[in-house]
């Protein structure tokens, strides 16, 4: 009888784990980011990600604290492990502003309106956040990532399937958001940014 080797490599051990776990639910109802998320993570991020489409309460406050209770909110109605994102557009000119409340802004005024805001202030300077909050299950603690990109409000240019995109332009660079090649992007933005401590936070647990 052949004997089986007992011996596991961390290596093995990390992606046996892995394959066992739970997919998180990623709460979107947008294609388009839900694909961004994944190409950010990578192929060899150790979780599945999956798209669930919540009708979630709209919260008002300090952005933390939005995301906060979203995620909590998430994981009671999946009861499992669940990714919620929040994103922010914050004006300098005006003390942050519109804040978590962009999604409403871009809503009813489109990209132009946006820029607009802006006509009677020299300073053109914004910040984008973005935050995400997981939580293991509808009992878990909350863990908040979050990542900013700093930049200057600019009249729209590029592509406009993506949100604010086109008014957003990075320091250091002379396009748009919308402008730059998603590959580009995908390394300087916000949502990167908080996405590196997701999977920097996946990649230790997986170790534990």
């Amino acid at each position: 009888m052949q004997m089986l080797d007992c011996f596991v490599t961390t290596e093995k051990r990390i992606e046996l784990n892995c394959k066992m776990s739970r997919p998180i639910s990623f709460v979107t109802g947008n294609a388009k980011k839900l694909e961004e998320v994944r190409s950010i993570l990578g192929s060899k991020f150790c979780r599945e990600i999956i798209a669930v489409k919540l009708d979630l309460p709209e919260l008002q406050g300090k952005i933390d604290d939005i995301c906060r209770k979203k995620c909590m909110e998430a994981a009671r109605l999946v009861k499992g492990p669940v990714l919620v994102e929040d994103t922010s557009l914050c004006f300098s000119a005006l003390k942050g502003l519109p804040g978590p409340y962009i999604k409403w802004f871009l809503d009813k005024l489109e990209p132009e309106g946006l820029h607009k805001l802006l006509d009677g202030w020299e300073d053109k300077s914004a910040q984008a956040v973005c935050t995400f909050a997981y939580a293991p299950d509808e009992n878990g603690e909350v863990i908040l990532f979050q990542g900013r990109t700093d930049g200057e409000i600019v009249f729209p240019r590029g592509c406009r399937d993506f949100g604010w995109d086109p008014i957003f332009q990075p320091i250091g660079f002379k396009q748009t958001y919308a402008e730059l090649p998603k590959e580009k992007k995908n390394t300087i933005s916000h949502r990167f940014r908080a996405l590196d401590k997701v999977r920097d936070y996946f990649e230790m647990q997986s170790k534990e």
